[in-house]
C-alpha cells in the first residue's frame, strides 16, 4: 500500500513562506505524476500544482509565480515552497501521486495565514 505523508504546514503570516514536503512510502519514480491539491472549508479541492517524470511542471494560475513544485528523487520526497502568502491560500494541502489505474492521497497538512 502506497503512503503518502505530507509535512510542514503551519501557520504562517500574510506575506510568509511555507516549505511544504511529501514523501513517499516507495520510489516516486513509479508515479506517472505527483501534486499538491488544496482544500478550503466549504469549497471543493483544487490542483495546486503538479510535476511529472519528466519534470515537466503545471500550477494553478492563483499561485503561479508564488509556488514552486520540486521533486527530490533520492529521498522519494516532492516539495511545495510557498512564498507571498495570503489568505486565499489557506487550506489543508494534499499530495497527490499518480500512474496508470492508481491514485493516492496523503492525510493532508494544514496551512494557515493570518493578517
Amino acid at each position: 500500500q502506497v503512503q503518502l505523508v505530507e509535512s510542514g504546514g503551519g501557520l504562517v503570516q500574510a506575506g510568509g513562506s511555507l516549505r511544504l514536503s511529501c514523501a513517499a512510502s516507495e520510489s516516486i519514480f513509479s508515479f506517472s505524476v505527483m501534486g499538491w491539491y488544496r482544500q478550503a472549508p466549504g469549497k471543493r479541492r483544487e490542483l495546486v500544482a503538479t510535476i511529472e517524470n519528466s519534470g515537466r511542471t503545471n500550477y494553478a494560475d492563483s499561485v503561479k509565480g508564488r509556488f514552486t513544485i520540486s521533486r527530490d528523487n533520492a529521498k522519494n520526497t516532492v516539495y511545495l515552497q510557498m512564498t507571498s502568502l495570503n489568505s486565499e491560500d489557506a487550506a489543508v494541502y494534499y499530495c497527490n501521486a499518480g500512474r496508470f489505474l492508481s491514485n493516492y492521497w496523503g492525510q493532508g497538512t494544514l496551512v494557515t495565514v493570518s493578517s
